[in-house]
């Protein structure tokens, strides 16, 4: 599979491949030797949140397979950066996440790469919609249990 070509713009994240020799020595079950490039990796990657930080020392190796894999679309070249950070825009503005810091990463860096202010509205206002489904379920429940409650008292 031919690999795309780093831009200008782009930090060289060719240490953060799936394919680097610091993911595969995580397979060993060494947690020394799998950590050894990782620090460099999650620095480099500009994604590590600091709450990470408690895996990354009770299990260095897990924690180095668990950022490359999050890291693995970033590198393939599959998607443009500007869709990549659109992307990390809605999975951090969702309401199962909500993590502001990442949120306001991935606006700066998605308007670094050229996203308008409508692309990244479009992508927040799609983002709510996951919370749409808390009244999807909990709605009809309310009408039932309204209506069990009128019976219970006829």
């Amino acid at each position: 599979m031919a690999r795309r070509t780093q831009r200008d713009d782009e930090p060289d994240l060719s240490t953060l491949s799936t394919n680097s020799p610091e993911v595969d020595l995580a397979t060993d079950g060494d947690a020394r030797k799998a950590s050894q490039g990782a620090p460099a990796r999650r620095l480099a990657s500009g994604n590590w949140n600091p709450d990470w930080e408690p895996f990354a020392k009770l299990d260095p190796a897990w924690t180095d397979k668990v950022i490359a894999m999050a890291i693995a679309p970033a590198v393939s070249g599959a998607l443009d950066k500007k869709t990549m950070e659109l992307i990390g825009i809605a999975l951090d503005a969702s309401c199962t996440n909500m993590y502001a810091p990442g949120v306001r990463r991935h606006i700066q860096r998605a308007l670094k790469a050229g996203a308008t202010k409508e692309e990244i509205t479009a992508v927040l206002q799609l983002a709510t919609l996951q919370g749409l489904h808390s009244m999807c379920l909990a709605g009809p429940i309310l009408l039932e249990e309204l209506e069990a409650s009128e019976r219970r008292k006829a």
